[in-house]
């Protein structure tokens, strides 16, 4: 077992770098979080043109988190699958089509919390 040691600042601001190049490497990596950044820019602008009220914003960026960090852990889950069994497994498989899963219940779930924030405005300006 590794022997803890001292709490250094240094090291825990070196270890933001581990966490912004994960990001990065999503981003450069994976399509579908790209289409994931891509519609929350989009959910960002909307809502700022419409004027959302803060607990609007909250409900927005929390959704987003959601949405990215579902995607973050997919992908982990997915190259941890294919380390530990490189070949086709139905086990495996099942294991990508959970994680696959979360992804696209927390998608579904920030869509309709933007259909909720966003559907009455837009009736409101064209009314």
């Amino acid at each position: 077992m590794k022997k803890s040691t001292k709490f250094s600042l240094y090291n825990r601001l070196k270890s933001f770098t581990y966490a912004i190049q994960g990001l990065q490497h999503l981003v450069k990596n994976e399509h579908n979080a790209r289409i994931h950044i891509i519609l929350a820019i989009i959910a960002i602008v909307i809502a700022y043109i419409l004027n959302v009220n803060y607990i609007e914003w909250a409900l927005l960026f929390l959704v987003i988190g959601i949405v990215l960090t579902a995607e973050l852990f997919n992908s982990a889950i997915e190259k941890i699958a294919d380390i530990v069994d490189p070949e086709w497994n139905e086990k495996v498989k099942l294991l990508k089509d959970y994680s696959a899963a979360a992804v696209l219940i927390a998608a579904i779930t920030s869509l309709i919390i933007g259909c909720i924030i966003f559907i009455p405005k837009l009736i409101l300006l064209l009314l």
